[in-house]
């Protein structure tokens, strides 16, 4: 027969029934909490303006005769740690480079907003921009083709997507 031994658990006090040291230290926390600073964006409303060196979007950019910068030496996709640059250069139609791409695609699903492209351009013909707010419906719209980082040169060359003022989110 096996002999089995009742354990009564020890008296609690009354403080300790009704939990109110507890629930008071909790509200002494939160009471701390009320008057700093809020991290919460009501984001349609309100829109984060990014710190200066926010790493965003792609972009393609274009000399100063709207031809694109991009000489398809294939450094920003071997620097990749993603894998998400892919490149395929053909013969220029200008003078003065040999290749441009005629197909450039950004997975940017894939990418990890690392800045190494950006650093292995030669030309600085990419550059991370501070657009954060890109969505699409599907993943495929995602992959952004030559045009569409081109356009994104077009939206950011003034550097003025998001206005930069003193407090870090805007009214719109």
């Amino acid at each position: 027969m096996i002999k089995v031994k009742k354990i009564k658990p020890p008296k609690m006090s009354l403080s300790e029934k009704l939990y109110l040291p507890n629930v008071l230290r909790g509200m002494g926390i939160t009471a701390r909490h009320l008057p700093k600073k809020k991290f919460t964006v009501q984001y349609p409303e309100e829109k984060w303006v990014p710190r200066p060196g926010y790493r965003g979007a792609h972009r393609l950019n274009k000399d100063e005769e709207g031809r694109i910068k991009c000489v398809a030496c294939e450094m920003c996709s071997a620097a990749c740690p993603a894998n998400c640059i892919h490149i395929i250069g053909g013969v220029s139609p200008w003078d003065d480079r040999e290749k441009y791409p005629v197909v450039f695609e950004i997975d940017m699903l894939r990418c990890i907003y690392c800045g190494m492209c950006e650093e292995a351009c030669p030309r600085e013909a990419i550059e991370l921009t501070q657009v954060y707010d890109f969505a699409a419906y599907s993943r495929e719209d995602l992959v952004w083709d030559k045009q569409k980082l081109l356009e994104m040169f077009d939206l950011t060359k003034d550097n003025n997507y998001y206005e930069t003022r003193t407090p870090r989110v805007v009214k719109t």
